[in-house]
């Protein structure tokens, strides 16, 4: 990732989002950045309204260029004893504990927010709808988490390659859930989603 460098700079706004609450297999994975405000980004968007292509490309200068960034994740026994949305307010605590900076204030994409209180100290926090379209540094975050999501997805489909998660990702798609009926579940599938419990 980046180097470990930590300096306190006020007014730091970081922005948050998710990639991975609904499919049916795989982690829900998060990621926090910070952008320099002097220096934008061109192109950023909600990630699903990119092209793969054009995700992958911000993905690089995103990282590149942001002054922190950081991506963590629930894998899907933590989905399944937490909830999807309790594990979805860990991935996102986890990826702003990632960053190099400490914010002063993050900006999630959404209606909830997870928590902010880090030791004695409460991060200020805006929870915005459809902020991924609306926020550069949501749209930043959105897209580090999709593309980290896609990969990790494309990685076990190396290991579990007769569900073909390279091809859906982990999402019911008709060819996913046909995979899970003649194969039943792996241990990547979320149990408590009703149908990986349906294909038990």
């Amino acid at each position: 990732m980046q180097q470990a460098i930590r300096f306190d700079y006020d007014g730091l706004t970081a922005g948050v989002d998710e990639a991975g609450r609904g499919p049916l297999a795989g982690p829900v994975v998060a990621a926090a950045v910070i952008l320099h405000a002097d220096a934008p980004i061109e192109g950023l968007a909600d990630s699903k309204k990119l092209p793969e292509h054009r995700r992958d490309s911000l993905a690089i200068e995103i990282k590149q260029h942001a002054v922190s960034w950081s991506v963590a994740w629930a894998d899907a026994a933590e989905i399944d004893a937490l909830n999807i949305l309790v594990a979805t307010m860990l991935a996102m605590r986890r990826a702003i504990l990632g960053l190099h900076v400490t914010p002063s204030a993050v900006q999630v994409d959404g209606n909830r927010l997870p928590n902010l209180a880090f030791g004695d100290r409460l991060l200020g926090g805006e929870a915005i709808v459809g902020g991924d379209g609306k926020i550069a540094a949501i749209s930043a975050a959105s897209i580090i988490a999709k593309t980290t999501r896609d990969k990790i997805m494309v990685g076990l489909d190396q290991i579990y390659p007769s569900y073909e998660f390279a091809r859906h990702k982990g999402y019911g798609t008709r060819i996913h859930r046909e995979r899970l009926r003649e194969l039943g579940p792996c241990c990547e599938h979320r149990q408590s989603f009703a149908p990986v419990r349906a294909a038990s």
